[in-house]
């Protein structure tokens, strides 16, 4: 097999973008962590996108995603962990690719004194739009949920437990 400067450039560009679209939903994960809306919102592209997160009402642009992602976790209380592993990324054509995640989510809620657990499945779009990857479509399907109750002695009891399309 002979290797040329073009067939090298274009394996790099490649690994390249792949890495910039990791990048991008590692942000995203983390900026929701955090509780950062303006970070969260600036992974979405502007202008009609879709956010099909199960569980959910579906949007079409990332201001009404991000007003309830901000009402429903952006208060003392609520503690999220987003671990998203097993990543496939797949490029359609130079400005285009799709993504799989599975990620391991966790919540915090200090007021109901409650642990929730979830497996999630994703499925991505992305767009790279004036040079930059952005975020136009996330679906994400639960696997598998663990919910506990935490006593005030300490003591853990779980009060739900539920298999696909159950959750």
């Amino acid at each position: 097999m002979t290797v040329t400067l073009e067939s090298l450039a274009a394996r790099l560009a490649a690994l390249e973008d792949k890495e910039a679209i990791r990048a991008l939903k590692a942000r995203y994960l983390r900026a929701c962590d955090l509780k950062q809306v303006e970070t969260v919102r600036d992974c979405f592209a502007p202008g009609p996108i879709r956010i099909a997160y199960e569980n959910f009402p579906e949007f079409d642009n990332r201001d009404a995603f991000v007003a309830v992602y901000q009402q429903m976790a952006c208060h003392g209380g609520v503690y999220d962990i987003h671990h998203a592993t097993n990543w496939e990324i797949e490029l359609a054509g130079p400005d285009r690719a799709t993504g799989k995640w599975s990620l391991n989510f966790r919540t915090i809620l200090t007021g109901p004194r409650q642990i929730v657990r979830l497996a999630v499945e994703y499925d991505d779009v992305y767009e790279r739009r004036d040079g930059r990857w952005w975020i136009v479509e996330s679906a994400s399907r639960v696997t598998s949920m663990l919910t506990e109750q935490v006593g005030e002695d300490g003591s853990v009891t779980v009060i739900a437990l539920a298999e696909p399309g159950a959750a």
